[in-house]
C-alpha cells in the first residue's frame, strides 16, 4: 500500500476516534433525548392505566442511591445497567400486554442503541471493572428481579405489564432528573 493510502487510513481512523469521543462528551444530552423519546413511546404503547389494575399496585422501591455517586462516569455505568435491565424486561412475554407494536419496537430499538453507545463510551474510559464490584450493581439487579418475579407471579397478565410500564416510567424519570444535573 502506498504512503498516501496509509495516510488516508490514518486520517479516517483519527476522525472516527474524534467523532466517537465527541459523542461520549455529549452523552448526557443524548440520554435526555433518548429518555424523553422513551417516555413518549411508553405513553404511546398503551392507553391510560386500567382502573382494574389500581388495586394491584405494588412498590418496587428503586434504589435511588445508585444514581448519586461521586463520579459522573459511575452514573453513566449505572444508567447503562438500568437500560439493559429495562430492555430485558421489555423483551419478554408481552402477549397479554396489548400494546402498540410499533411504539414497543421503537422503544426497544432506542434502548438498544443507547446501551451500545454507553458501552462504547464506558469501555473507552475503562469503568466497567470498578462498577462490577460495587454494591450498587447488586441493588439494581435486586430491584429488577422484583419486577421480573412480579411479572412471572402474575403470569405476565395485563395488569402486571401495566404496573411494570408505570414503574419503568418512574425509573426513566429518575434517570432524566439525574442527567439534567450532570
Amino acid at each position: 500500500m502506498s504512503a498516501f493510502g496509509l495516510r488516508q487510513i490514518g486520517l479516517i481512523l483519527s476522525c472516527t476516534t474524534i467523532i466517537s469521543s465527541l459523542q461520549c462528551n455529549h452523552l448526557p444530552l443524548q440520554q435526555r433525548k433518548v429518555i424523553e423519546n422513551s417516555l413518549r413511546l411508553l405513553d404511546k404503547m398503551g392507553k391510560k392505566f386500567p382502573q382494574q389494575c389500581l388495586r394491584e399496585k405494588t412498590s418496587f422501591r428503586f434504589p435511588t442511591q445508585v444514581l448519586q455517586p461521586r463520579q459522573k462516569e459511575t452514573v453513566g455505568v449505572a444508567i447503562e445497567e438500568i437500560f439493559q435491565h429495562i430492555f430485558y424486561i421489555f423483551s419478554k412475554n408481552l402477549t397479554l400486554a396489548a400494546w402498540d407494536e410499533t411504539a414497543l419496537d421503537e422503544f426497544q430499538n432506542g434502548l438498544y442503541l443507547q446501551i451500545e453507545q454507553l458501552e462504547a463510551c464506558l469501555i473507552k474510559k475503562h469503568i466497567h471493572y470498578r462498577w462490577s464490584k460495587e454494591a450498587s450493581r447488586l441493588k439494581l439487579k435486586k430491584y429488577f428481579q422484583k419486577i421480573d418475579c412480579f411479572l412471572k407471579d402474575k403470569q405476565h397478565d395485563l395488569c402486571s405489564w401495566e404496573i411494570s410500564r408505570a414503574e419503568m416510567r418512574r425509573c426513566l424519570q429518575l434517570i432524566d432528573k439525574v442527567t439534567r444535573k450532570l
